[in-house]
Protein backbone atom coordinates (compact mmCIF):
# COMPACT_ATOMS: atom_id res chain seq x y z
CA UNK A 1 0.00 0.00 0.00
CA UNK A 2 1.50 3.33 -1.01
CA UNK A 3 2.00 5.89 1.72
CA UNK A 4 -0.42 8.76 0.46
CA UNK A 5 -3.08 6.23 0.89
CA UNK A 6 -2.26 5.10 4.22
CA UNK A 7 -2.04 9.17 5.34
CA UNK A 8 -5.99 9.70 3.15
CA UNK A 9 -7.52 6.26 5.35
CA UNK A 10 -5.82 7.55 8.56
CA UNK A 11 -7.33 11.50 8.05
CA UNK A 12 -10.53 9.87 7.09
CA UNK A 13 -10.37 7.49 10.12
CA UNK A 14 -9.81 10.38 12.86
CA UNK A 15 -12.28 12.50 11.08
CA UNK A 16 -14.76 9.63 11.50
CA UNK A 17 -13.79 9.18 15.30
CA UNK A 18 -14.05 12.93 15.82
CA UNK A 19 -17.30 13.33 14.37
CA UNK A 20 -18.92 10.63 16.21
CA UNK A 21 -17.28 11.99 19.62
CA UNK A 22 -18.93 15.09 19.40
CA UNK A 23 -22.29 13.12 18.46
CA UNK A 24 -21.87 11.54 21.27
CA UNK A 25 -21.34 14.19 23.42
CA UNK A 26 -23.83 16.48 21.84
CA UNK A 27 -26.72 13.55 22.38
CA UNK A 28 -25.87 13.28 26.06
CA UNK A 29 -25.52 16.69 27.04
CA UNK A 30 -28.75 17.77 25.05
CA UNK A 31 -30.89 15.35 27.10
CA UNK A 32 -29.29 17.38 30.55
CA UNK A 33 -28.33 21.17 29.24
CA UNK A 34 -32.29 20.94 27.01
CA UNK A 35 -34.95 19.18 29.09
CA UNK A 36 -36.70 21.69 30.86
CA UNK A 37 -38.08 19.31 33.30
CA UNK A 38 -34.87 18.35 34.33
CA UNK A 39 -33.82 21.30 34.69
CA UNK A 40 -36.96 22.25 36.71
CA UNK A 41 -36.60 19.15 38.85
CA UNK A 42 -33.05 20.20 39.47
CA UNK A 43 -34.05 23.61 41.32
CA UNK A 44 -33.29 25.88 38.36
CA UNK A 45 -34.56 29.47 38.67
CA UNK A 46 -35.58 30.82 35.64
CA UNK A 47 -35.88 34.55 35.93
CA UNK A 48 -35.57 36.93 38.99
CA UNK A 49 -37.71 39.70 39.06
CA UNK A 50 -37.51 42.92 41.16
CA UNK A 51 -40.82 43.29 43.65
CA UNK A 52 -42.91 42.35 39.97
CA UNK A 53 -45.59 41.95 39.30
CA UNK A 54 -45.02 39.20 37.05
CA UNK A 55 -47.17 36.63 35.55
CA UNK A 56 -47.07 33.02 36.08
CA UNK A 57 -49.61 31.14 34.98
CA UNK A 58 -53.27 32.85 34.65
CA UNK A 59 -51.87 34.93 37.40
CA UNK A 60 -50.09 38.21 38.09
CA UNK A 61 -48.13 38.31 41.74
CA UNK A 62 -46.41 40.96 43.29
CA UNK A 63 -44.14 41.32 46.58
CA UNK A 64 -44.89 44.30 48.51
CA UNK A 65 -42.68 44.04 51.83
CA UNK A 66 -40.67 41.14 53.57
CA UNK A 67 -41.04 41.90 57.20
CA UNK A 68 -39.10 40.20 60.07
CA UNK A 69 -41.27 39.47 63.46
CA UNK A 70 -40.54 37.97 66.34
CA UNK A 71 -44.02 36.87 67.57
CA UNK A 72 -47.71 37.65 65.27
CA UNK A 73 -50.63 39.20 66.97
CA UNK A 74 -54.59 39.12 65.22
CA UNK A 75 -56.47 42.29 65.29
CA UNK A 76 -57.17 41.90 68.99
CA UNK A 77 -53.87 41.69 70.14
CA UNK A 78 -54.00 37.98 71.10
CA UNK A 79 -50.80 36.62 70.03
CA UNK A 80 -50.96 33.93 67.15
CA UNK A 81 -49.44 30.33 67.54
CA UNK A 82 -47.13 29.41 64.97
CA UNK A 83 -44.32 26.52 65.82
CA UNK A 84 -41.34 28.68 65.97
CA UNK A 85 -38.62 26.86 67.47
CA UNK A 86 -36.00 28.41 69.86
CA UNK A 87 -33.48 30.78 67.69
CA UNK A 88 -35.93 31.30 64.87
CA UNK A 89 -37.81 34.00 63.62
CA UNK A 90 -41.47 34.78 61.43
CA UNK A 91 -40.76 36.19 58.08
CA UNK A 92 -43.90 37.57 56.43
CA UNK A 93 -44.41 37.79 52.28
CA UNK A 94 -46.97 40.61 51.98
CA UNK A 95 -47.85 39.88 48.41
CA UNK A 96 -50.51 41.14 45.99
CA UNK A 97 -51.97 38.22 43.60
CA UNK A 98 -54.29 39.33 40.73
CA UNK A 99 -56.31 36.09 39.20
CA UNK A 100 -56.95 36.40 35.71
CA UNK A 101 -59.53 35.10 33.07
CA UNK A 102 -59.66 31.72 32.41
CA UNK A 103 -57.60 30.37 36.13
CA UNK A 104 -60.03 27.97 37.93
CA UNK A 105 -60.44 29.85 41.77
CA UNK A 106 -62.79 26.87 42.96
CA UNK A 107 -62.70 23.55 44.60
CA UNK A 108 -58.96 23.29 44.49
CA UNK A 109 -58.19 25.19 41.19
CA UNK A 110 -55.75 27.47 42.41
CA UNK A 111 -52.83 26.67 44.60
CA UNK A 112 -50.76 29.62 45.64
CA UNK A 113 -47.66 27.53 47.29
CA UNK A 114 -44.47 29.72 47.70
CA UNK A 115 -41.28 29.14 49.28
CA UNK A 116 -38.90 31.55 50.61
CA UNK A 117 -35.10 31.60 49.45
CA UNK A 118 -31.83 32.28 50.77
CA UNK A 119 -28.63 33.51 48.65
CA UNK A 120 -26.93 30.15 49.97
CA UNK A 121 -29.59 27.50 48.34
CA UNK A 122 -31.51 26.77 51.43
CA UNK A 123 -35.53 27.41 51.49
CA UNK A 124 -38.55 27.41 53.85
CA UNK A 125 -42.19 26.27 52.97
CA UNK A 126 -44.78 29.10 54.04
CA UNK A 127 -46.65 27.74 57.60
CA UNK A 128 -50.43 28.45 57.94
CA UNK A 129 -51.40 31.02 60.82
CA UNK A 130 -55.28 31.05 60.88
CA UNK A 131 -56.10 34.15 62.73
CA UNK A 132 -53.81 36.31 60.97
CA UNK A 133 -55.48 39.24 59.82
CA UNK A 134 -54.86 38.88 55.80
CA UNK A 135 -55.90 35.63 54.42
CA UNK A 136 -52.70 33.15 54.40
CA UNK A 137 -53.77 30.78 51.69
CA UNK A 138 -55.81 31.54 48.01
CA UNK A 139 -58.48 29.10 48.90
CA UNK A 140 -59.38 30.40 52.05
CA UNK A 141 -63.39 30.42 51.91
CA UNK A 142 -63.80 33.31 54.66
CA UNK A 143 -61.70 35.60 51.69
CA UNK A 144 -62.09 34.51 48.27
CA UNK A 145 -60.36 35.79 45.71
CA UNK A 146 -61.86 38.03 43.12
CA UNK A 147 -60.90 37.77 39.55
CA UNK A 148 -58.47 40.68 37.51
CA UNK A 149 -58.46 42.37 41.40
CA UNK A 150 -55.44 42.42 43.55
CA UNK A 151 -56.03 40.32 46.28
CA UNK A 152 -53.84 40.78 49.38
CA UNK A 153 -52.07 37.20 50.79
CA UNK A 154 -49.83 36.73 53.38
CA UNK A 155 -47.23 34.09 53.18
CA UNK A 156 -45.14 33.26 56.80
CA UNK A 157 -42.44 31.51 57.03
CA UNK A 158 -40.45 30.05 60.05
CA UNK A 159 -36.16 30.41 59.65
CA UNK A 160 -33.43 30.62 61.80
CA UNK A 161 -32.42 33.80 62.83
CA UNK A 162 -29.05 34.07 61.42
CA UNK A 163 -30.51 33.05 58.10
CA UNK A 164 -32.24 36.73 57.54
CA UNK A 165 -29.26 38.99 56.19
CA UNK A 166 -29.14 36.20 53.41
CA UNK A 167 -32.66 35.89 51.97
CA UNK A 168 -33.18 36.76 48.09
CA UNK A 169 -37.24 36.78 47.48
CA UNK A 170 -39.88 34.43 47.62
CA UNK A 171 -39.66 31.83 45.34
CA UNK A 172 -42.98 30.68 42.69
CA UNK A 173 -43.56 28.06 40.66
CA UNK A 174 -45.02 27.59 37.23
CA UNK A 175 -45.13 23.30 37.05
CA UNK A 176 -47.13 23.58 34.05
CA UNK A 177 -44.00 25.04 32.24
CA UNK A 178 -41.15 24.10 34.13
CA UNK A 179 -40.40 27.33 34.95
CA UNK A 180 -39.17 28.97 38.68
CA UNK A 181 -39.24 32.41 39.71
CA UNK A 182 -37.83 34.41 42.47
CA UNK A 183 -39.29 38.20 43.48
CA UNK A 184 -36.79 39.95 45.64
CA UNK A 185 -38.25 42.26 48.05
Amino acid sequence: MRLGTRAARAAAQISLLVVLLALACFLTLRTYLGDPEQNYNDGAIHEVVDKGPVTIGKATWQLNSLDVYTRLVDTDGEEIRVGRPTGAVIVVADLSVTPLDGLRLKEGGFSCATQLRDDRGNSWAATDASKYPVPTRCSDSDHPMIRNKANKLAQIFIVPQEAVPHLSGVELTDRDNYRRYVIKP
